[in-house]
């Protein structure tokens, strides 16, 4: 997240920017089709139901980047939400502020055909087809909302770190029970071609039962995939955990803690699958 709260030239107090759609190239809306092609063929028997019904909701399946103002025209009616365009990268305060009143910053930009399998900023692709289609979900939507308002809370008590590694783990890393199966459900791992297959199919990560505490001092990644994901129950869950925990008192519990290894299991976890950490011992030589 960008450091200085001053919002770069040409954007509002709020730094919003416009999408400028009609700027994009035919080139640049092409490499979103080849994204969105593979991706929408290999998620529909990994990824949470709600997300492929949000595609449908949303009309995503049209070709080319999707123009905010008519995608919030659909998003605003099934939620409330809508999403706004951003220069890049946004000050914590200002990314929870928009969160908070029911706004998902996004980039404007797309990836080059150089870095169609890997980049590290994310971009339009990213931020829109992984993360916009669960907020027609309804409690989805309202656990970004409540998300958010923590973010402005715990900016106060200095605790930002503890609920990124949150959002870290759920909101882009997250999985979920679905039946007798674990779903795809984070937008880092769903518009991922090759974290999509890892995250559930390869043996090397932990898969961990989740718990808010445990998550919000646990390490993450952002080299690599993942060492270990957490399991939710459902999105009601979820919310229901975050919503309603009283979080004042486990920020005072976690100053005193020491942070958890990304590859470590604790006695205390519920452990769905053991990772052996293959890839992330072949990755650190």
């Amino acid at each position: 997240m960008a450091e200085d709260n001053a919002p770069p030239e040409g954007a509002a107090p709020d730094w919003t920017i416009s999408q400028d759609w009609a700027s994009y190239s035919a080139g640049e809306h092409a490499v979103w089709d080849r994204l969105f092609a593979r991706q929408s063929r290999m998620l529909p028997d990994r990824v949470v139901p709600a997300f492929m019904q949000g595609l449908d909701v949303l009309r995503m399946s049209k070709p080319g980047i999707p123009d905010f103002d008519e995608l919030n025209e659909r998003l605003f009616r099934a939620t409330g939400w809508q999403v706004v365009a951003v220069p890049g990268l946004v000050p914590d305060a200002i990314f929870f502020e928009h969160l908070a009143n029911r706004r998902f910053v996004a980039g404007r930009f797309i990836r080059t055909p150089e870095q169609f399998d890997y980049l590290q900023e994310p971009d339009i692709f990213h931020d829109v087809f992984g993360h916009v289609p669960l907020l027609v979900h309804p409690v989805f939507a309202d656990y970004m909302q409540a998300y958010g308002m923590g973010g402005l809370r715990a900016a106060k008590l200095g605790m930002i770190e503890a609920l990124a590694r949150l959002y870290w783990y759920t909101v882009e890393f997250g999985l979920i029970r679905d039946g007798g199966d674990i779903k795809l459900y984070g937008a880092g791992i769903v518009s991922s071609y090759g974290e999509s297959l890892f995250a559930l199919d390869d043996p090397s990560p932990n898969r961990i039962g989740f718990d808010l505490e445990r998550v919000m001092r646990t390490r993450y990644r952002i080299d690599d995939y993942q060492q270990s994901y957490f399991v939710i129950d459902s999105f009601d869950d979820l919310l229901r955990q975050t919503r309603d925990a009283d979080l004042g008192p486990i920020y005072d519990r976690l100053r005193g803690m020491d942070m958890i290894a990304e590859d470590a299991l604790l006695p205390t976890d519920r452990v769905l699958h053991a990772g052996t950490q293959a890839h992330a011992f072949a990755s650190d030589r």
